[in-house]
């Protein structure tokens, strides 16, 4: 989550490829209707059949990435760190009633977490602006993510989260290293909610103001960082008119500058700082 670049699911068809390997030139010309196709990956194998979380405008909120989880607060859903949230604390979550969201980054590699050598170094671009350790992925590249990110979601499912809050998927409009277009992204982010939904997992869309519109009907929440500073909250109203919720938070801001609007929106709101602790201000209140 940077300050200006905020961190950030169509079935495809299955295509049999004439050739079974593609060159670096390839990855840039083919077309992005054609990169994420529907993969059988373990738990992705069959189609869930159950429902997942779908929370309406209006759900209270905690987000969390941070210290020690203040599991006594009275709200709906808490949005915690996939990694390192233990499965026990999520039961106990659970247990006192709430709804747990597991954060994951699936836009940019971070140089901390266990997985971190799966990443093959073609898919690793540049620095992300603000934020030691991380560095913007190369989306287009299916063959090599698809796997590494449906662990991730698996993972998600053996801890017991209800859904998943996947970051920095809005690179297309950032210094990558890749020549990201719009369809990369929209292809990228679809996939992403479509494995979710297979494993009956909720899952909100992080920023990417500019898709809102295509992507809305895929994603079941959205989440958006500091829509009110930059004026621009309106593109986030397709979620509200479907019924569903837009949680959000606004680091710089006084919570007198931006609640009213907020909650004339139907949109749940907290005053964060950026480390996202247990600290915050919310609109509701």
């Amino acid at each position: 989550m940077s300050v200006r670049e905020p961190r950030r699911r169509i079935v495809f068809i299955l295509l049999v490829w004439v050739s079974l390997s593609l060159s670096a030139c390839s990855h840039q010309t083919e077309k992005p209707s054609e990169i994420y196709k529907t993969l059988s990956y373990s738990a992705a194998s069959s189609l869930y059949t159950g429902a997942w979380w779908q929370p309406e405008p209006g759900t209270t909120w905690q987000w969390q990435l941070s210290g020690e989880v203040d599991t006594s607060l009275h709200v709906d859903m808490i949005d915690i760190d996939l990694f390192d949230t233990p499965a026990d604390l999520i039961d106990e979550l659970h247990e006192s009633g709430h709804v747990v969201v597991c954060y994951f980054n699936a836009g940019s590699r971070e140089n901390w977490r266990p997985d971190t050598a799966d990443f093959p170094p073609e898919v690793v671009g540049k620095k992300m602006q603000g934020w030691a350790g991380e560095r913007w992925l190369d989306i287009r590249r299916n063959d090599e993510l698809a796997s590494i990110m449906i662990a991730r979601l698996d993972l998600a499912v053996e801890k017991g989260c209800d859904g998943v809050e996947p970051d920095n998927v809005d690179g297309y409009q950032n210094r990558t290293g890749f020549p990201l277009m719009a369809d990369d992204q929209l292809a990228y982010n679809i996939w992403l909610a479509e494995q979710a939904h297979r494993r009956g997992l909720s899952i909100g869309l992080k920023n990417d103001l500019d898709q809102v519109k295509e992507l809305e009907p895929y994603f079941d929440w959205a989440l958006n960082e500091q829509c009110f500073e930059y004026e621009e909250c309106e593109k986030l109203l397709p979620f509200v008119g479907a019924g569903k919720a837009v949680f959000g938070v606004e680091y710089y801001l006084d919570v007198d500058e931006f609640c009213d609007q907020a909650n004339a929106m139907n949109f749940s709101w907290l005053r964060k700082e950026l480390v996202l602790g247990v600290w915050g201000e919310a609109c509701w209140e």
